[in-house]
């Protein structure tokens, strides 16, 4: 007998207060038992204590093991505020991962009122590497006595080229219209170089809506438009403000999962996933199982997408429609106005999640 395939796998990266807790959750939803996908966890501890205690060696350790796999899920980890520490743990994971892309999407959450009345999804594709994040800083003192700080920045054209065609083919796959851009008139050499590459991606997507604009241009548009799906690509520092104001909009910045993605440098094809939530450790809420889980389980049940399995996808679909029948029935946690505790949320999803899974098996059986 041939023997049987193992799982695939995810590396598990662990964290720190509420984004360790919110972890535990969604790996509840990712079990076996739950989804019927059978899956293999590498977990490996990225607490602030074992960050020290290593020297971040276990950050490099755990990005190697997700090099490996393609797949990883990583809690929400604090960033010491004392200079010289071990810093936060992103910029060497996405590095290691050789990320270029971070992906959210803004969508409605039921019973929950949005701003501006939007209610189509808003994704923003996000510079994962360089610009103001990467950026060499330094201060030097006048002779008159004044103080001047000064900044070193930098893009690439293989990185801007990635973000631009990542953009476009998402956008054509989820059929809405690549809407913003970078301040290429202000900044004609720098993030001009980002515009030549959307107008190029243009080119090669030619069904693709696509309407250009300034960054400040594209923040306050949004505010107006409410209809129309829109992929916005952005550079790092630009990205970083716009998905946090997206996600708000639609009424909760722990509505929506948060990917970072690493891609074949050759095809251009997705090569590394790691799935988050968009939001930080939550200290206020630590240990009082009132912190919504729902971005955490979502960003589970989007890195089932790259598992690549019949069973997988299906698992995916039954997470999301399960979330938000939750959230539509008035299951909620308090932030979105509910009466739920964190782990009360979490047991309706699965319950929903198994209830689907057999619901969808029995029809098919019997067809």
């Amino acid at each position: 007998m041939s023997a049987q395939p193992s799982p695939p796998a995810i590396v598990v990266m662990h964290g720190d207060q509420t984004g360790e807790e919110l972890l535990t959750e969604a790996l509840r939803v990712l079990q076996p038992a739950v989804i019927r996908q059978p899956l293999q966890f590498i977990d490996y501890d990225l607490s602030l204590e074992n960050r020290r205690a290593t020297k971040n060696d276990v950050v490099r350790e755990s990005a190697a093991a997700a090099c490996k796999t393609g797949l990883s899920l990583k809690a929400a980890t604090i960033t010491p505020e004392i200079s010289g520490d071990v810093g936060s743990p992103n910029a060497i994971l996405r590095e290691e991962l050789g990320a270029s892309v971070i992906l959210r999407t803004g969508r409605r959450i039921p019973q929950v009122r949005p701003i501006g009345g939007v209610y189509a999804p808003i994704t923003i594709v996000r510079m994962a590497v360089d610009d103001a994040y990467g950026a060499q800083e330094w201060r030097e003192t006048t002779e008159a006595g004044d103080e001047i700080a000064w900044r070193t920045s930098k893009i690439s054209r293989s990185i801007c080229r990635t973000v631009a065609e990542f953009t476009f083919a998402h956008a054509q796959r989820t059929g809405a219209k690549v809407f913003g851009g970078p301040k290429f008139t202000v900044s004609a050499t720098y993030e001009g170089m980002f515009k030549e590459e959307l107008d190029a991606a243009a080119q090669r997507f030619p069904e693709v809506a696509y309407q250009p604009l300034l960054i400040d241009a594209t923040f306050a548009l949004l505010l107006q438009n409410s209809g129309e799906a829109l992929v916005i690509p952005a550079l790092n520092r630009d990205g970083d403000l716009l998905s946090d104001m997206v996600l708000q909009m639609y009424g909760s910045i722990a509505g929506s999962e948060s990917l970072v993605m690493g891609f074949d440098a050759a095809t251009l094809q997705v090569k590394t996933v790691m799935a988050e939530a968009p939001h930080g450790t939550a200290p206020a809420l630590y240990g009082k199982n009132i912190a919504n889980p729902m971005a955490m389980i979502l960003a589970g049940a989007a890195l089932l997408t790259y598992v690549k399995t019949p069973l997988a996808d299906r698992a995916s679909r039954s997470i999301y429609e399960s979330v938000f029948e939750a959230l539509h029935e008035g299951k909620a946690t308090p932030d979105l106005g509910g009466a739920l505790t964190t782990s009360d949320f979490t047991d309706e999803v699965i319950r929903k999640v198994k209830t689907k899974l057999e619901v969808w098996s029995t029809l098919e059986s019997g067809s």
